[in-house]
């Protein structure tokens, strides 16, 4: 009888401590999502926010009584914020097709093909990963200006449609579907593009479908490169346009109208992510498991 209470008592405590550790770790992990979301909060509320109200608030307020959309409409009709999305929609669109048919060719060659120094030119590859961009950065602006493509999409596009990493990433996910595949295919006569467009591509789909997404992500929210090679706003992104926004357009005290643009500028990666956020942590996990 001692026993099967020392064993009760036991299993209770037990089941205490990871109650106790599973409510320890729900409110840590809920106090760090506020931590996380209150900027985006605080982004959207302001935004909703007449320009008098926010600058008669001596205290921040955290709701809203008196709601208003005409940031939302200056935004579009004050400031030229609806060209800058329809640049960055093509930069991006443009880049990720170029880059997605890049890194697809290169990652079958380096996983698939035999030629003479495959390794060494993957290792020389792998080496400009440990280059910063800002060290070619230089480089790529002389090479842009000397073929006479500033303020072009050209310009724009070259320099961002190659990416070592997502080759990298690939390969690894190409290298671990089975070589008899390639091998019997091969017997039966399948060209090597057939057999990357029918196994290998439709196998690695949410790896591609990761990169396409990061990629997409990268070029929305470029800025360095944009900044630099265009100084026409017929051509500026919306990471450019915000500050173009920010010193020729609502002028720097109308922080809700700019927080209005920025809300436009953030809201489709946020639902890209949200929509696609299974199939990237899917798609890592692919990447990054041999075997």
């Amino acid at each position: 009888m001692s026993d099967n209470q020392d064993f009760e008592k036991i299993k209770a405590n037990d089941k205490a401590r990871k109650l106790t550790s599973g409510v320890a770790r729900y409110l840590l992990l809920t106090l760090w999502a506020l931590i996380v979301l209150f900027p985006f909060y605080w982004m959207i509320l302001t935004s909703f926010k007449s320009y008098s109200s926010y600058n008669g608030e001596y205290v921040p307020r955290l709701i809203i009584t008196s709601p208003t959309v005409q940031n939302y409409i200056s935004a579009f009709t004050e400031v030229s914020l609806g060209t800058y999305l329809v640049n960055t929609f093509i930069f991006t669109v443009v880049t990720t097709a170029i880059m997605l048919v890049i890194v697809v060719l290169s990652a079958f060659a380096f996983s698939r093909l035999e030629f003479p120094g495959k390794n060494l030119v993957f290792t020389m590859f792998l080496s400009l990963m440990m280059i910063p961009n800002e060290l070619v950065i230089i480089t790529n602006y002389v090479t842009i200006t000397d073929l006479g493509m500033r303020n072009s999409f050209p310009g724009l596009v070259l320099p961002s449609v190659l990416s070592v990493f997502y080759i990298y990433l690939l390969k690894e996910n190409f290298e671990q579907i089975p070589d008899e595949l390639y091998k019997a295919a091969k017997v039966d006569g399948t060209s090597d593009m057939r057999y990357l467009r029918r196994v290998m591509i439709p196998i690695a789909k949410p790896t591609l479908i990761t990169i396409t997404i990061l990629k997409v992500i990268e070029c929305w929210n470029s800025y360095v490169w944009p900044r630099l090679i265009t100084d026409d706003a017929n051509y500026f992104l919306v990471s450019n346009g915000i500050q173009e926004i920010r010193e020729n357009g609502f002028g720097r005290e109308n922080i809700p109208a700019m927080m209005a643009a920025v809300v436009a500028i953030s809201v489709p990666l946020m639902i890209l992510f949200l929509i696609f956020r299974k199939k990237i942590m899917e798609g890592v996990a692919r990447g990054g498991t041999k075997g």
